[in-house]
């Protein structure tokens, strides 16, 4: 297979450098611009399959460079971005990206965003667009209530027998809380009493295995007080 190439925006040559060394390592092609109207220019003259771009950025910021490409180009875009707020991710998503990653990444964090969003544009395609009765998309998951297979990112997730219960129950209820004590009794089939821990850890599990930082969980959270649920995303 071709190598995919991956266009890295910011001004900071130091980053640039080390993301493009990072990447080239994995197996990815490295191509780099170092204001937003070069990865503009970048994007429309390459075959570029996805973008990690900065925010803050001379000539052109990157969250401005993002909604013209984007008028152009339907490849991934990952922001990078020193600002955490929520504000600023959800400005990000808003104007067409389809990441946010907050500095300082974790290297190999970075790398799974990056696969992960490959998978989707390359081999998936349009997940949403092959929803059938039988399956509960939600962003990088996909669950087949009739098989009982979960995948993330197109991929099957290796779950236990009761972890596969408790998906069942939560991505058949997207958004929905349940508390410790209902998922014990619904999955395990028996009376909870004092289950909390029993279920904390199939959780801490379950999250290990979908989740792109299981530290700072996408979908499977935890609502304090009250139980968990599968963030409807």
């Amino acid at each position: 297979m071709d190598k995919k190439q991956i266009l890295i925006v910011d001004d900071d040559r130091e980053i640039v450098r080390a993301i493009a060394i990072l990447l080239e390592k994995e197996g990815y092609s490295a191509l780099c611009a170092y204001d937003g109207l070069e990865a503009i220019d970048a994007a429309m003259n390459n075959e570029i399959h996805l973008i990690l771009i900065d925010v803050m950025m001379p000539k052109l910021n990157g969250l401005s460079a993002v909604m013209k490409i984007r008028e152009k180009r339907n490849i991934p875009i990952i922001v990078l971005s020193a600002k955490s707020e929520d504000t600023d991710k959800i400005l990000g998503l808003s104007m067409g990206a389809d990441d946010y990653v907050t500095k300082p990444f974790n290297p190999m964090e970075l790398v799974a965003r990056v696969r992960s969003q490959l998978r989707r544009y390359i081999s998936l395609g349009d997940i949403n667009a092959n929803t059938n009765a039988n399956e509960v998309v939600n962003g990088r998951l996909s669950y087949n209530t009739d098989e009982r297979i979960l995948k993330a990112d197109g991929e099957p997730v290796r779950l236990t027998a009761t972890e596969t219960k408790i998906v069942d129950l939560l991505m058949r209820n997207l958004g929905r809380t349940f508390p410790a004590e209902e998922i014990y009794s619904r999955v395990w089939n028996e009376p909870a009493y004092c289950v909390e821990n029993t279920v904390m850890v199939h959780v801490r599990r379950i999250r290990e295995k979908i989740e792109l930082n299981p530290k700072e969980p996408e979908y499977l959270k935890v609502v304090w007080g009250i139980g968990y649920k599968i963030e409807k995303v």
